[in-house]
């Protein structure tokens, strides 16, 4: 069995009860104390257990691979052929769980630890980086691991524990996961320039039901959302052409190809008239979503505290 880490594949070491890093993981760290120190009395105060237990814990090992790794001298002992031969993967095996542990703990330190957070494509030009700023300016030294994706990946990364929080629309009804609204924001329809309907202020969503459409593709949040105002309204959006970025849709949308519901610009795009919509109501909610009965790590606890105090500012109101 192998895994791919980030350079090669790895071998993975085969588990159960008959397995032998099963029987003998546990009597590893015992041995390499011995080996190290050449005195089972020594090892067995550096280890702060009784002198017989960890002569037992040796010999059991030895048994277990049915050759001896130590030959007695008095009170000294010396490693055999074999003994050298397993020293070496021990103490590579031992240094690398040590590293293990220590990246483990790291990750947790609530001073400098880590959080793995997801968001949508939409909120990473300007309210992610503010709440970024926000926190790090009172946890200057908590790293971020930063993930944009559209709403039903972030979710499944969510529940398998690669992310700690996301930032998500619409926010999700599951009985396996906490959401927390935030904000809402207004989506507005963009059209064309030159389009017959750019001279407006607003619209009702119907005026634009004949239109063809650009939008995300299906499985983002905002093309559910997107449908559902369509379904509102009462027609069935024909989509012409289909992206991932609200900025190509823009672009799309300029050329003349389709109009689209988007959130407001942060920057005027030339080509296109942002128009707002009065029926139905374009609003999307945008709210944290974490794993139900999965604790948090003390740098992913203090930015979710955070993130929720922000509740009601996290964007710019229109």
């Amino acid at each position: 069995m192998t895994y791919e880490s980030s350079s090669q594949p790895v071998r993975l070491a085969e588990l159960g009860p008959e397995a032998d890093v099963t029987r003998l993981a546990p009597l590893l760290a015992e041995f390499a104390a011995v080996a190290r120190l050449e005195h089972v009395t020594q090892a067995a105060q550096l280890l702060g257990m009784p002198q017989p237990t960890l002569s037992r814990a040796v010999a059991r090992l030895e048994a277990e691979l049915g050759v001896d790794l130590l030959a007695r001298q008095g009170r000294t002992v010396r490693l055999t052929r074999a003994g050298r031969l397993l020293l070496g993967s021990v103490e590579r095996a031992l240094a690398e769980l040590e590293r293990g542990a220590d990246a483990a703990r790291a990750e947790a330190d609530p001073a400098a630890g880590r959080v793995a957070f997801g968001f949508l494509h939409t909120m990473g030009t300007d309210a992610v980086p503010a709440l970024l700023r926000g926190f790090r300016s009172e946890h200057p030294r908590v790293r971020f691991q930063l993930v944009q994706d559209y709403v039903a990946a972030m979710l499944e990364r969510l529940r398998a524990g690669e992310l700690d929080l996301c930032l998500v629309s619409p926010v999700p009804d599951a009985p396996d996961l906490v959401a927390r609204p935030l904000d809402e924001q207004r989506l507005h329809l963009v059209v064309p320039a030159d389009h017959r309907l750019a001279g407006r202020r607003r619209i009702r969503l119907a005026e634009v039901a004949r239109e063809p459409w650009v939008a995300v593709e299906e499985g983002y949040g905002l093309r559910v959302i997107t449908d559902g105002f369509c379904a509102e309204a009462g027609f069935v959006p024909r989509i012409a052409f289909e992206g991932e970025e609200a900025e190509t849709l823009r672009g799309l949308v300029a050329a003349g190809l389709g109009v689209a519901l988007l959130p407001p610009a942060l920057v005027p795009r030339p080509g296109v008239v942002e128009l707002e919509v009065t029926a139905p109501r374009t609003r999307r909610a945008i709210g944290l979503a974490w794993v139900a009965g999965r604790p948090l790590t003390p740098p992913a606890t203090a930015f979710r505290d955070f993130v929720l105090s922000r509740r009601g500012r996290l964007l710019d109101h229109d």
